[in-house]
This record gives C-alpha cells, structure tokens and sequence, in this order.
C-alpha cells in the first residue's frame, strides 16, 4: 500500500493537473515495486467556495487517469474548510494492488545470471554491473509546473509527463531482468540514484551525454539556476537491470509510446561508493541528493 498527500501548484498546468497527477503518482508508487495495482482511495480537502466546474475538470480527469491505468476509486471523504485556512485543493490517496503475475518470471530470469533473494524490486538490490535505464527525457514535469505557477512562459513545447506507467513496467517484467525501478519523483534522477547507490552499497556511474533533457528544459533550467537531474518528474521509469538483459529491456521499452526517448545511462559499479556522474567534456563529479527541493510544490 502506498500512501500520497498531492499539493501541487497551479491545480492546472501544461499536460496535466491535481487529478490525475493524485492517481498516477500513486499508481505508479505501486507498480515500480513489483505490484499490480488494483484500487485507490481519494480524499478531498477543499475551501469553501471553490468552483463547482474546477471540482469536476479534477474528478473527470482522475476518472480517465483510472481508466488508463486500469484502476478504481473504491472510497473516499470530502471534508470543506473555511477560506484561508489551507490551499484551494489537497488530494489524500492510498493505492494498493497485488504482486505481479509477471514478477516471479521476471526475477526467475536474474537468477540466471546473478544470486537474487529479493522477492519485490527493492532499492537495496542493484548490484556491481547491472545497467541503468532512464526511460524518457527528465524534468518536464517540474518546469511545466513552475512555467505556470510564475508565468514564465517557457513555451508551449514543456508540458508535464505525468501518466501511469503500470502497464509499461507489466511489458517489461515480461521480459525479464529487472532488479529494481523507481519512480523518480521528489530530488529526480539524482535522489533515485542515490537511495540505490547507498541501500544496495554501490556506486554508480551515469554518463551526462546519455541522459535525455529537452532543449526547452535544458534552457529553463539555465535560466532558473537549477539542476535538471534533481527535479521531479511524474511519468517516467528509472530501471536496474541485469547487463545480459539491457538491451531487451530497452528495446521493450522504446516500442512504447511512454519509452520512446528511453536510454541506458550508466551502470552500477565497484570502483567507488557514490553517484557520479562523467561529463560531456570527459571529467567526472560526484552527483549529489539535493539539499532541498528546487522546484517544491509540483506533486
């Protein structure tokens, strides 16, 4: 079960808004664990006198997120407060779902070439020379948001990611290999890397001219003095694979439409204990979990 508290500012933005953002950020907590995921539960907390047509634009689009995903709303709670007291509208879910049909296959195919004990994809198992797979362009989730929220007017090409990638990690579990994957949310790239760097006590090497960044966001985050590594993003997939399956893994996954950009980045290795990352220009720096949120308040 996995639980998820949504105040994302503006309610609306380019790609997205609250609610769908509230289902697929909890859909895919579930499914990147190894897990089917069956039901939600939602919670509204919301001030008085906020429009009635904002409230359906939310509901109606948490109903089509479910029904990408595959998903149901099985309870919920609206409780109204007095105006001022908190922000407009705060979204409380909790998902849960059922182990994988596909993960014992999946976890059968690491045993071939490595010892394997976990019976979930948790952080703690990359291991020296499993690969690491991004699975599409990172940072547009963040920067469509604060686009918005500012009015900064990055244009139109930056729209969120956000989407539930359940049925994307169900086709690649298919395949097999897999020994761990995150949704890379809150901190990004960068925080993801570092829970499994310092949970399985590995390094890991990333290299700069594989990670796949927009122009737009690129050029956002120059202008905004930010790291586009360390920000979150709301529809893509962080993978740890076994080596001998990457290149299947990876195929799999560009056959998607969500896994189009996707990319092998780097690998898991012996040689240090942190995350660094090698530069486009050939030097090398170590890649840090943010000391705070860069762009707070997009989930």
């Amino acid at each position: 079960m996995r639980h998820h508290c949504h105040t994302v500012k503006p309610l609306f933005f380019p790609g997205g808004d609250i609610g769908g953002l509230s289902v697929a950020g909890t859909v895919n907590d579930v499914a990147v664990m190894g897990a089917s995921p069956i039901a939600l539960t939602s919670g509204f907390v919301i001030e008085e006198g906020f429009p009635m047509r904002d409230f359906e634009r939310i509901v109606k689009s948490m109903s089509n997120t479910c029904k990408k995903a595959g998903v149901y709303v099985i309870a919920g709670d609206t409780k109204v407060v007095e105006k001022g007291a908190l922000d407009k509208f705060i979204i409380n879910t909790s998902g849960i779902g059922k182990r994988s049909k596909y993960l014992d296959s999946n976890i059968s195919e690491v045993k071939k070439y490595r010892k394997f004990k976990s019976r979930w994809l948790l952080d703690s198992n990359v291991r020296k020379g499993d690969k690491i797979i991004i699975s599409g362009s990172l940072g547009d989730h963040g920067i469509a948001v604060i686009s918005k929220r500012e009015g900064y007017g990055f244009g139109s090409s930056i729209v969120s990611d956000v989407a539930p990638m359940n049925r994307v990690v169900e086709r690649l579990l298919k395949v097999g290999g897999i020994v761990a994957m995150k949704d890379p949310t809150r901190g990004g790239l960068s925080n993801a890397l570092n829970e499994w760097s310092e949970k399985g006590g590995v390094g890991i090497l990333v290299y700069e001219e594989k990670i796949p960044i927009k122009e737009g966001v690129k050029a956002a985050c120059e202008m905004l003095g930010i790291d586009p590594l360390e920000i979150g993003n709301e529809g893509k997939l962080l993978i740890a694979v076994v080596p001998q399956k990457a290149k299947e893994v990876l195929s799999a996954l560009r056959k998607t439409k969500e896994g189009k950009e996707a990319q092998i980045i780097g690998e898991a290795t012996s040689d240090f204990r942190d995350v660094v990352l090698k530069t486009s220009v050939g030097g090398k720096r170590i890649l840090p979990s943010p000391s705070a949120d860069p762009i707070p308040r997009i989930c």
